[in-house]
């Protein structure tokens, strides 16, 4: 064992090792192997640090299962695990909201008035729903009579989406087209619970299958194409799909864990 190592940084990298190594834990030959110790006093640092974390009335603890150890919770936190899944900072997004936090994203930074004429409905519950879950904030005032506030998106909507920059959202001008998603979508999104996050490229990819599905190619009777023809496009880019791209994300995700199943 390296001398210049103490015993409580090697508990320390023991601990560290543990948490990354998450659900799937690690025995005690791959914290030999790791540390550069041998297999007896990987397991007697292991072991100590599993009496310390007890004793200490910590909240984690290591426990034991196979042979391989893994940080874990406490049982008796259980209700406060559950109330934090189920806290309003976690809850899923309304379509309105998410309409809103569509606009905001693409024309940012834009005042509710603004947003409201995109929409064509008021956005002052939907503005406060997303800066409560601290999705948007205020990022100045126009120079407009009253000074409005402009809003933008936050980090934190980066991290909702999986994104190190807000220009690495999908090119908007590849959905304007995709008007007929709208009823569909929603039907799927709503039965979608799941929170994991997707490569924004593999979203615009599934977005694309979709777009070709409904293309006007689907339907070549002259009734389906006049139709098409005379349905005009929005003035402004309310994205259709975007609108939904929390929960689309959620559906991707989803079905991608029920692959693995």
């Amino acid at each position: 064992m390296d001398l210049q190592r103490s015993q409580p940084q090697l508990k320390a990298a023991v601990e560290g090792l543990l948490f990354v190594a998450g659900d799937e834990g690690l025995d005690s030959r791959q914290l030999a192997d790791v540390l550069e110790i041998d297999n007896k006093e990987a397991l007697r640092l292991v072991r100590e640090l599993q009496h310390e974390l007890a004793a200490s009335g910590r909240g984690i603890q290591i426990v034991e299962l196979a042979n391989t150890f893994q940080l874990a919770t406490l049982p008796e936190h259980a209700s406060y695990f559950q109330k934090l899944a189920h806290s309003p900072h976690r809850a899923s997004l309304s379509q309105a909201a998410l309409e809103t936090l569509s606009i905001i994203a693409y024309r940012q930074p834009i005042t509710r008035v603004e947003i409201e004429e995109i929409r064509g409905v008021k956005a002052e519950r939907a503005l406060q729903t997303l800066v409560t879950k601290e999705l948007i904030e205020e990022v100045g005032r126009a120079e407009a009579i009253g000074r409005p506030i402009l809003y933008g998106t936050t980090k934190s909507f980066l991290d909702y989406f999986g994104l190190s920059s807000i220009t690495q959202l999908p090119d908007k001008e590849k959905f304007e087209k995709d008007l007929e998603l709208d009823e569909e979508a929603r039907m799927l999104f709503d039965k979608l619970d799941a929170d994991e996050q997707i490569s924004m490229e593999e979203l615009e990819h599934e977005l694309l299958e979709r777009q070709h599905a409904h293309s006007p190619e689907g339907d070549s009777s002259p009734a389906g194409m006049e139709e098409r023809e005379e349905e005009p496009l929005p003035d402004l880019p309310e994205l259709p799909d975007l609108d939904e791209l929390p929960d689309f994300m959620k559906e991707v995700s989803a079905s991608r864990e029920d692959d693995k199943d």
